[in-house]
């Protein structure tokens, strides 16, 4: 339950577009709703809302007895292949679609009003394959470029191999982009991640990635901070505290208070310091690059992972397109985008469902009013 202008600061693309749409339907609107009609839910850390159940299923069934109850007509095995729209001297007009169905015949069937609703690239299993934006740049309708995003990195650096299923807690991660020499911070947070065979995910990159996904082209890079509690100084101090204690062993075994296990290695391969010196041949200056190593461990970034793997796309429909307080195409009257069809996207957290539903809402008190 988030008021709106926390749910605004979660949008990454095209806040202003949503202002209307969230206004109109809240997160408190969503969660009555769904408990009017007979699902329960329960709210945990971070302000998310889940089913009671922990069972997403419940929530479709849920909004499936809602549309039985209101008489919505479910086709199975039916795909829309395009819009339908007529053209005279007042300007466009949707008038219908063009669908196949079991019989493998082309159809048409005629509507006052086409929504379409088909969500992005992600989750194809759902037969989200990007459809929506298909029909829009048929239409003639902008579409703008589109990335997996809530997504894990690809990075290059091999250790990451080493430190596959690795899990950091309370870690600081900030993604720069570099282009002509300059460093732009993208987004900086703390939180938690975990290594994989292939990089970096967990909330903290999937977050990230909301803010990289336009900057591939550029070099993107990661800092990690191990230790943000601490400053440089403090950390040097606490390093030094840990050494006395163990001034005979070789550097690997001394960092155990410090790090975990698994990341002992890979850090002292980092820096460059020889794993079997002994802790009190180790110099101010090895020292330095060790603090600079675990509070600015830097990855470099080779790339996103598909669309296979991300939560939601960025990109979609332009909203320079569409009216923000009816949903309706600007150009075709009666079409209608929400959802991730649209250029909207934002962190997770049940955000991108919310910019589902508030579309959705609004789109139809639009009808109600036109129905009467």
């Amino acid at each position: 339950n988030t008021d709106v202008d926390a749910l605004l600061k979660n949008v990454v693309s095209n806040p202003k577009f949503l202002y209307s749409a969230f206004n109109s339907f809240t997160s408190e609107d969503t969660i009555n709703f769904f408990e009017q009609n007979g699902l329960k839910l329960k709210t945990e850390r971070g302000n998310r809302v889940f089913p009671e159940s922990d069972h997403s299923s419940d929530v479709i069934r849920c909004l499936e007895h809602v549309m039985k109850q209101n008489g919505v007509m479910i086709r199975l095995n039916t795909r829309v292949t395009d819009i339908l729209v007529a053209e005279d001297e007042t300007g466009k007009t949707v008038n219908g679609i063009v669908y196949t169905d079991n019989s493998s015949k082309i159809k048409e069937e005629l509507f006052d009003h086409v929504i379409v609703a088909t969500g992005g690239l992600s989750y194809t299993g759902t037969g989200s394959t990007g459809d929506g934006m298909r029909f829009a740049k048929q239409l003639g309708i902008s579409v703008t470029d589109c990335v997996p995003s809530l997504v894990p990195f690809e990075i290059e650096e091999s250790f990451c191999k080493e430190l596959m299923g690795l899990s950091l807690r309370n870690v600081v991660l900030s993604c720069y982009t570099k282009k002509k020499n300059k460093d732009k911070l993208l987004y900086k947070e703390q939180g938690e991640m975990i290594f994989t065979h292939f990089g970096i995910s967990g909330p903290l990159v999937l977050s990230a990635s909301a803010y990289a996904g336009r900057y591939l082209d550029d070099s993107l890079y990661v800092l990690l901070d191990l230790k943000p509690a601490l400053s440089a100084e403090q950390l040097d101090a606490r390093i030094l505290r840990d050494f006395e204690q163990v001034k005979n062993k070789q550097i690997r075994n001394a960092l155990d208070e410090l790090l975990p296990k698994k990341m002992i290695p890979v850090i002292l391969s980092y820096t460059g310091i020889d794993m079997y010196k002994q802790v009190n041949a180790i110099t101010k200056e090895e020292r330095g690059m060790l603090v600079d190593a675990v509070k600015n461990l830097k990855l470099h970034v080779s790339g996103l992972r598909g669309y296979e793997e991300a939560i939601i796309t960025k990109g979609g429909i332009s909203v320079k397109e569409v009216n923000p307080k009816t949903m309706e195409s600007k150009q075709i009257h009666g079409l209608y985008f929400i959802g991730e069809t649209l250029d909207v996207d934002a962190l997770t957290g049940g955000f991108n469902l919310q910019i589902a539903w508030s579309t959705a809402a609004v789109l139809a008190l639009e009808m109600n009013e036109k129905r009467g």
